[in-house]
């Protein structure tokens, strides 16, 4: 199982038409590098959620994934108009989405706290008309299937 592995990935804000094309890519890099099925799903909800902020509310974004034998790291940097109120912004239902945006079927202000639940460490930080960075991290579950 080969579980060292960086990558980054560029999204175009705006562009819909290829939204969930990242973190499809990213789970199945993933799955093919063995990790955990249970780790793959979170990470691919994680991942989603953000691709789907950048696509939404920024002009681009990267997305860079770091895999490691005890855990996966997953930086998200946009340029886009940042969030003047982070701790309103992690609220359920809490959506800044154009009505536009919601009439596709996103924005319904679920984003942050999918995040978060689904990983072991969130930090958001951000820059009002500059941008946002998230830091998400995924501890690996590694068990010993050796008898001793």
């Amino acid at each position: 199982m080969r579980l060292n592995h960086e990558e980054s990935f560029t999204i175009q804000g705006g562009n819909f038409l290829d939204a969930g094309e990242v973190s499809i890519h990213i789970k199945r890099m993933l799955q093919d590098m063995g990790v955990a099925p249970e780790i793959l799903r979170r990470v691919a909800i994680a991942t989603y959620e953000s691709e789907i902020n950048i696509i939404s509310y920024a002009t681009w974004g990267v997305i860079h994934i770091q895999v490691s034998p005890e855990e996966v790291v997953i930086d998200v940097d946009d340029e886009g108009p940042g969030i003047e109120d982070i701790e309103l912004a992690m609220q359920v239902g809490y959506s800044t989405a154009t009505d536009k945006i919601r009439e596709m079927g996103f924005g319904a202000g679920m984003g942050f706290p999918n995040i978060k639940h689904c990983s072991d460490s969130f930090e958001v930080t951000s820059k009002v008309n500059k941008g946002t960075h998230l830091k998400i991290k995924f501890k690996m579950q590694q068990t010993d299937t050796t008898e001793s």
